[in-house]
């Protein structure tokens, strides 16, 4: 076999711009069949199913970590903690489970898009931070929204105050009583559905100005993309920290921000954006497509290739 590896080998060297495109041909091709054999509409349809997005706890990426700290070093009682498993572990487990997999299957729905396009080559087999060539270029594809602090960090930059901490004055003002002991989450939730019930002038402007203010931190990061990524880079988990080049996939409705992760299954949408990107990825400049980024607890300065596609409903 390592015979006939070298043999192989140097016959591909005899014409290396013709190997090439050997290869590439025999990987697309491969790739053409992998796709045929995944039943899209069915998995499409499977994803639907996936009616709340609840992850049930916040993991900062490990859901082991997650119970160790927050059940295993916390409760000496027995008892006690297994009285945690009807109501909050059951919880905790199955919210990761079920985003897991929502997750899991639409990356891969998404990537065959990418992968379908002409100047996508796609990996063989796994490779580590690398999901796919665009015109020769690795990238790794990283789908998100968004993000909550990114947007809270932008409106401490404004000057504007903690949206929560907004709502709950303009909630005072406006009569509406809530759960001032329920999660930070609840609490959010609870006010605005009852500003929405209420449905009056004044709660109406509130709301509007909650969306106005996300909306141009939006168009900002649209127009400088390269705002997000580096702050994405910048704050990325500790134990998932990479330098390499990424291609970030942000998803947002401007409806309700909240529900942007429904976008992942939005492949009417998804589609024509994706291929709008690679249709014009030649016009890139890959000096353009450069970022310097810091991390927390390094000393060193990071260089990487990355660009954002929007995908805005």
């Amino acid at each position: 076999m390592e015979k006939q590896f070298i043999e192989l080998f140097d016959l591909l060297c005899e014409n290396a711009g013709n190997s090439h495109q050997l290869l590439n041909a025999y990987i697309q091709e491969k790739n053409k069949i992998q796709a045929s054999k995944l039943n899209t509409e069915q998995l499409v349809s499977e994803l639907y199913k996936l009616k709340n997005f609840d992850w049930g706890g916040d993991y900062q990426n490990s859901l082991d970590k997650y119970l160790v700290s927050r059940y295993v070093k916390v409760h000496k009682s027995y008892d006690t903690l297994v009285s945690k498993f009807e109501t909050e572990i059951h919880v905790a487990v199955q919210g990761y489970v079920l985003n897991s997999w929502y997750n899991h299957w639409s990356s891969i729905l998404i990537e065959h898009i990418f992968k379908s396009h002409p100047t996508v080559l796609p990996t063989v087999g796994q490779i580590k931070s690398v999901d796919f060539f665009i015109s020769n270029v690795p990238f790794d594809l990283k789908v998100t929204y968004l993000p909550a602090e990114y947007i809270k960090f932008k409106r401490k930059e404004r000057g504007l105050p903690v949206e929560l901490t907004f709502l709950k004055s303009k909630a005072t003002e406006a009569k509406i009583t809530f759960d001032k002991k329920a999660k930070d989450t609840d609490i959010f939730y609870e006010i605005v559905e009852k500003m929405k019930d209420k449905n009056d002038e004044f709660c109406n402007s509130i709301l509007t100005t909650l969306k106005n203010e996300k909306l141009e931190i939006l168009k900002e990061v649209q127009d400088n993309p390269k705002i997000l990524a580096k702050w994405l880079y910048e704050n990325q988990g500790e134990m998932r920290f990479g330098s390499e080049n990424r291609l970030f996939l942000v998803l947002v409705d401007t409806d309700n921000f909240n529900n942007s992760w429904k976008l992942k299954r939005n492949l009417e949408l998804l589609k024509p954006t994706i291929m709008n990107y690679l249709d014009n990825f030649k016009n890139k400049k890959i000096d353009d497509l450069k970022v310097m980024f810091g991390y927390k607890g390094k000393s060193q300065i990071f260089t990487a290739l990355t660009d954002i596609i929007f995908v805005v409903k």
